[in-house]
């Protein structure tokens, strides 16, 4: 079960979309969807979770809990909606499109997916690129 919380004023407009979407990404990479919840937030709560979690006292767009087990997709993203727009000024996309890679990003870490060097972070944008193509359209 995927579920959306927000901590902040933002709302994604379609859920079910975006659910289904999540859920097909999961089941093309032969995994099995768990509960997966997503926090929508700002800056100053994801600080705080990185500060006390991971020890990095840096703004990040997105920071994961991943509890999967197997091929059972399970955890926590928490995205901080800031940094998202941000980020959507920076490389010229809209606020939809950055968020969407955002909320893939975090499914790909739980499938093995990691971005540290050069390689994964091709890798990873490029394994987001396949999953974005699988988005419908509105």
């Amino acid at each position: 079960m995927i579920q959306f919380n927000y901590e902040t004023d933002f709302k994604l407009e379609n859920e079910q979309r975006i659910q289904q979407w999540i859920s097909s990404c999961i089941a093309n990479y032969g995994f099995t969807e768990g509960e997966v919840n997503y926090i929508f937030c700002d800056d100053d709560y994801l600080l705080k979770l990185n500060v006390e979690f991971l020890e990095h006292d840096t703004l990040t767009d997105i920071i994961s809990f991943d509890y999967t087990l197997g091929k059972l997709i399970s955890g926590d993203i928490f995205i901080s909606i800031e940094r998202v727009k941000e980020n959507a000024q920076e490389f010229n996309q809209t606020l939809e499109n950055e968020i969407n890679r955002v909320i893939i990003h975090g499914i790909l870490h739980y499938m093995g997916f990691k971005d540290k060097s050069d390689e994964e972070k091709m890798k990873m944008r490029f394994e987001e690129d396949n999953c974005l193509k699988l988005l419908p359209h509105k």
